[in-house]
């Protein structure tokens, strides 16, 4: 006669024994380690991936702020030229009037009233 395979009932799993890993070695996750496998090979993947996409997002704030520069000096650079271009314009038409450039600049008048030209008004 077959021998009975008599049940013996495990201790009950404690939060300890989930942190120590202890559950791992239980006959009734053993038949599923394949699937723990894939679930960590799962995992490993995502972390992964979002590695690479936390990379990829700070080379794209670093072209953004690049960017962001060159426009600025790109303003900066066709100001000046309009700038520029205005006085050459501006030069030829001086030119043509036969007018010149000061070589000082002009003074600033300042008229004081007297108290008496204040009392008069």
């Amino acid at each position: 006669m077959a021998k009975r395979t008599t049940y013996k009932p495990q201790k009950k799993l404690t939060f300890i024994d989930i942190i120590k890993g202890n559950f791992l070695n239980r006959d009734e996750i053993k038949v599923y380690y394949k699937y723990f496998l894939l679930l960590f090979v799962l995992m490993m993947a995502m972390i992964y991936s979002n590695h690479l996409v936390n990379k990829k997002i700070k080379i794209v704030n670093a072209l953004k702020e690049q960017t962001e520069e060159y426009k600025s000096r790109n303003a900066f650079a066709q100001s000046k030229l309009i700038k520029v271009k205005m006085e050459s314009q501006l030069g030829k038409e001086v030119a043509s009037d036969s007018l010149m450039t000061l070589e000082s600049h002009p003074h600033k008048l300042l008229i004081k009233l007297d108290s008496t030209d204040a009392k008069t008004k």
